[in-house]
């Protein structure tokens, strides 16, 4: 149905084909040589469906897709036919058959039915359907039987019971219903019959035939068919009484309603009534009781706004249940209730900061819990306030087109002002905003490069304002001169045709001559990791490596150390969610910088790609080993405990993080194992589940990791099973932080979120419809099935 009550019986014709249950007969033994050896009882099943009315075919027949069947015959598959629901005569029916393969390029009916999609009194059938097929037989559009058995009896009752027909009495309900399907075994097991299931739509209202009295329908010639009108009703339907002349007449004008699009006063007034006691004394008092609580609405939720402002958790839901446009309840929820709510968590301060929330109070107050947190943590989400700026500039924008009524606030929220300030005070953290920052002004969307131009502008001349800021700005300066010459250099070596090592040799003749400033550089804070102090390249370690964008590999000279970027944040952030409870998987995000729209800096770790190492060593025992030797070691082949250890652990962490965050493309290339035992994944182009290679497995554990540890039998396998399982019950209870973190990269143009819904990307990972134990579990067999069996997905 519409936003106005109104249905769009426009759509097309659609059922889903559920499953197929009773007791076949055994096949005989020259039957069984065209089914499969495995299990003659699930051969190859399929269901053809068509449309027809009037014995005649309004469509031609569909077919449901291939599925091995293993336990039951479960297709659980919606069909779509080619004609809408608007169109449908009164005879329609629709004709099932089930088919069995019976040899090369030939199939056998097992049974088939006929389902009419009109009942006796001309309403369109919804709901779940038992139908009875005629054993042996394709359907024909004759043979609907009902199912006069205990079950079909059953069946019928419960459609009253989900039409509200039947009074509900929840504990009689759960002892009805479990007999229910005790009874439902107990057929099943000695019924002779086979039944298929069928789901139709389910319409919020009673959905009738009709068509006028007058002859103005039109008749397809092709099908044979009538145009007709379905409507939706609440009472019997009555058919209009329109004099043919008047339908005829050519004077008349067909008028479009203007307030059509227009909020209905009448919804509005209704709005009002049932919030009339909001401004009462009692309302700071109410306090909704367990299933309330369980059943909030928009208007229970605003109804309790005052109980809820102590749940720091029900800010962002009661700010939902705002009406927006109604001056007197935004003045109520942002001046009244918003200073008395208690303190809210990062997340929510985070959601509260995104494109949604449009009052500049509301974002002001998350920027105020925001500043709770200290600079390392500020870290981990700065990437996604810098996008939050975005939006800040877009309710500016807007000011001179909203309704001068309104309540809502469109005045700075303060977040760029509580970046700068921390900025400032941090030189490491400030350094990192720089970076940020100086990448959006880059962008070609000019209007929001010019507004970050701005907040660069700001930021620069306040750190002039503070102690040392004219060292600071100097120090800025030279990276930026670093990063474009670098940047320049890489340009002209990627398009030069040069073989490699001659790109190599003239990389390291650059960074020699002392014109380009490269080899000694005085004391300058690295851009990908302000901690480090760097004082030149060492031109005979760098290089090139071998791709096709032909990056360098520059070895910094340091004097003294001081302490893909979505994704490596994100590994950043669940590696010290993990640690907060005791939990060292051995992660390893490195560092990972953007200096410009396509260009930036990725700190290289030394370790060898799996690809290589089966190479060079066959196994990735023997090239730990080689590196970790301890021939008196005990269970860990000849390898040092702790590195095994640190294997073992690294390994289930990067299955987690991958998992959760969808990251694809994976292959022995992109799998990398230090000399000490740490495993890491570079790389990532694809993620939130895009992947270039078919039928990839949601867990990324591949046969020489599982190798590494001693086999899928060894104990350091079952620890690292473990690990999987506690750091996915860890990372499950701060879900909405990271749904949070990647919804504020929406806006980013990162390929992978861009214009998809990341909230259920993400949700579908961490699978909050599920208990822990259900999640859990479902992880377990997500994890079972993968290893040795994909082995082939890992090959680059």
């Amino acid at each position: 149905m519409d936003k106005d009550g109104r249905d769009d019986f426009t759509c097309p014709v659609t059922f889903r084909i559920s499953q197929l249950e009773g007791i076949r007969k055994p096949k005989s033994f020259t039957e069984l040589r065209f089914h499969g050896v495995q299990s003659p009882t699930l051969s190859d099943l399929y269901v053809t469906c068509q449309l027809i009315a009037d014995n005649k075919p309004l469509t031609i027949p569909f077919r449901t897709s291939f599925k091995a069947f293993k336990s039951s015959y479960t297709w659980n598959e919606w069909i779509t036919l080619p004609f809408r629901y608007c169109d449908l005569p009164l005879s329609s029916q629709v004709t099932f058959t089930v088919w069995d393969i019976a040899g090369p390029r030939a199939a056998v009916p097992v049974g088939g039915s006929t389902l009419r999609l009109f009942g006796k009194k001309w309403n369109l059938r919804r709901g779940k359907h038992r139908l009875l097929l005629w054993p042996g037989v394709e359907a024909d559009g004759s043979l609907e039987l009902a199912t006069q058995d205990e079950m079909g009896r059953l069946e019928k009752l419960v459609k009253k019971y989900e039409r509200g027909d039947l009074p509900k009495n929840d504990w009689l309900d759960k002892m009805t219903f479990r007999k229910m399907e005790e009874i439902h075994a107990a057929e099943t097991e000695k019924s002779e019959n086979l039944f298929l299931y069928v789901d139709l739509p389910r319409f919020d209202f009673p959905v009738i035939f009709c068509e006028p009295d007058a002859p103005v329908a039109s008749t397809s010639s092709a099908t044979g068919t009538t145009t007709t009108t379905l409507a939706t009703v609440t009472q019997a339907p009555v058919a209009p009484s329109i004099s043919t002349a008047f339908m005829n007449d050519p004077g008349l004008w067909s008028v479009v309603d203007p307030d059509a699009s227009n909020d209905n006063p009448v919804e509005d007034k209704h709005r009002r009534l049932v919030r009339s006691h909001r401004s009462s004394p009692y309302d700071r008092e109410l306090k909704p009781n367990a299933k309330i609580r369980d059943e909030l609405t928009k208007d229970l939720i605003w109804k309790f706004r005052f109980y809820l402002t102590r749940d720091k958790r029900g800010l962002t839901k009661f700010l939902k249940s705002v009406t927006w446009r109604d001056s007197s309840e935004v003045k109520q929820a942002v001046e009244e209730l918003l200073p008395q709510w208690t303190e809210i968590d990062t997340d929510d301060a985070l959601e509260l900061l995104g494109p949604n929330t449009v009052d500049s109070r509301v974002r002001a107050f998350a920027v105020r819990q925001l500043s709770r947190a200290d600079d390392d943590e500020l870290t981990l989400y700065l990437l996604q306030l810098i996008q939050s700026l975005k939006f800040e500039s877009a309710v500016s924008d807007q000011r001179t087109s909203r309704s001068a009524a309104t309540a809502i606030s469109y005045d700075d929220s303060g977040l760029a002002d509580f970046l700068i300030a921390r900025g400032v005070k941090n030189a490491i953290l400030g350094n990192r905003l720089y970076w940020y920052l100086m990448v959006e002004v880059a962008l070609e969307d000019r209007v929001m490069a010019k507004m970050y131009g701005r907040v660069v502008f700001k930021f620069m001349n306040k750190i002039l304002e503070s102690e040392g800021g004219s060292e600071r700005r100097e120090l800025m300066r030279r990276q930026g001169l670093l990063v474009d010459t670098l940047a320049k250099r890489a340009r002209e070596l990627r398009t030069s045709k040069d073989i490699r090592p001659k790109k190599i040799e003239k990389l390291r003749s650059i960074i020699s001559d002392s014109k380009n400033g490269l080899s000694n550089i005085p004391p300058l804070p690295l851009p990908l990791n302000a901690n480090v102090e760097i004082t030149g390249i060492i031109p005979e370690k760098s290089s090139i490596f071998k791709s096709n964008m032909y990056p360098m590999l520059l070895w910094f000279q340091c004097s003294k150390r001081r302490g893909d970027q979505l994704v490596i944040q994100l590994f950043t952030l669940m590696d010290r969610l993990l640690r907060k409870e005791n939990l060292d998987l051995k992660l390893t995000p490195y560092d990972v910088l953007a200096t410009g729209p396509l260009q930036g800096m990725v700190q290289f770790i030394p370790s060898k790609t799996i690809a290589a190492i089966v190479s060079e060593h066959g196994t990735v025992l023997n090239y730990l080993r080689l590196h970790n030797p301890d021939e008196g070691s005990i269970g860990t082949s000849g390898v040092e405990p702790n590195v095994i250890d640190t294997f073992v652990r690294s390994c289930a962490g990067y299955c987690v993080v991958t998992y959760l965050l969808g990251v694809g493309d994976r292959h022995l290339d992109n799998l990398l194992i230090a000399p000490d035992g740490h495993f890491f994944h570079v790389d990532f182009g694809y993620i939130l589940g895009r992947d270039p290679k078919p039928f990839p497995p949601p867990v990324k554990v591949c046969k020489e990791m599982v190798d590494g540890m001693g086999g899928a039998q060894s104990p350091h396998y079952m620890r690292f099973k473990n690990y999987c399982f506690t750091a996915f019950t860890i990372l499950r209870k701060s879900a909405n932080l990271m749904i949070n973190l990647v919804a504020l990269m929406t806006d980013a143009n990162i390929p992978d979120i861009k214009h998809r819904d990341v909230h259920e990307q993400i949700q579908e990972k961490f699978r909050l419809d599920l208990t822990e134990e259900e999640a859990l579990k479902h992880f377990e067999n997500l994890l079972n099935e993968t290893s040795y069996i994909t082995g082939g997905y890992w090959r680059s």
